[in-house]
């Protein structure tokens, strides 16, 4: 009896111990079709990025699937903003594509917009990302994850703190998963203001998220299959 009355105990403790460390996470699910959405929805999603061809990483959405998503989904809706998957160094002619994209996301009052830019030397091209953001607002605004392909996450994350306008980053903290950037993941979010969101992302699904965020300890959480298969 004593055996089964300490063994009770340790399980609950455990349980208080997961519940705690889940409060107030927010799950986002990355999905690049509406049925996808629609099953996020109901299987607990607490947000969606919305894309299109995630076989390319996502790129933007057809203006016909933002006007019928919006309708549909109601939840928080962040769109994808990235016209081709060449590379995250964007001519005029690309940023005037995204643009119209995020005009028509204003117009349709999404949740917010992702995208990044970089100059050659593959380092945030600061001066792109500040043209966007500022036509960007009202809409939340995330910088994704180009982030991880610069010479420093945590340096470039640092610059876009600077930015009062962005509201947050999604990065695997430099590596293929957040699970091998962990460390990283962890600095980033431990010098970043209270409101700026850390979205960890890679490779993050509902049968790790729990191993995941007792070592990451943040509140933002992105993955495809992130509250299950759709």
């Amino acid at each position: 009896m004593t055996l089964v009355w300490q063994i009770t105990k340790q399980w609950k403790h455990l349980e208080d111990i997961i519940s705690k460390l889940l409060m107030d996470i927010i799950k986002e699910v990355c999905v690049d079709n509406i049925t996808e959405a629609i099953n996020a929805v109901k299987l607990g999603a607490d947000r969606i990025e919305f894309c299109s061809k995630l076989d390319e990483d996502g790129l933007t959405p057809s203006t016909e699937d933002l006007i019928s998503i919006k309708k549909i989904v109601k939840c928080p809706i962040r769109v994808m903003v990235r016209p081709h998957s060449r590379s995250f160094v964007y001519n005029q002619q690309d940023l005037n594509e995204m643009l119209k994209t995020i005009n028509l996301c204003k117009e349709y009052n999404f949740d917010g917009v992702v995208f990044g830019c970089l100059d050659e030397n593959m380092e945030l091209d600061i001066k792109k990302i500040k043209y966007l953001t500022d036509l960007s607002k009202p809409l939340k605004v995330i910088i994704h994850k180009a982030i991880d392909l610069t010479s420093s996450p945590l340096n470039s994350l640092k610059k876009l703190i600077e930015i009062k306008q962005i509201n947050g980053v999604l990065s695997s903290g430099g590596a293929d998963t957040a699970e091998h950037g962990l460390d990283n993941l962890k600095k980033m979010i431990a010098i970043s203001p209270a409101k700026f969101e850390i979205i960890s992302a890679g490779k993050i699904t509902n049968q790790n998220i729990n191993f995941l965020h007792e070592k990451i300890q943040g509140q933002y959480y992105h993955g495809r299959k992130i509250v299950g298969e759709l």
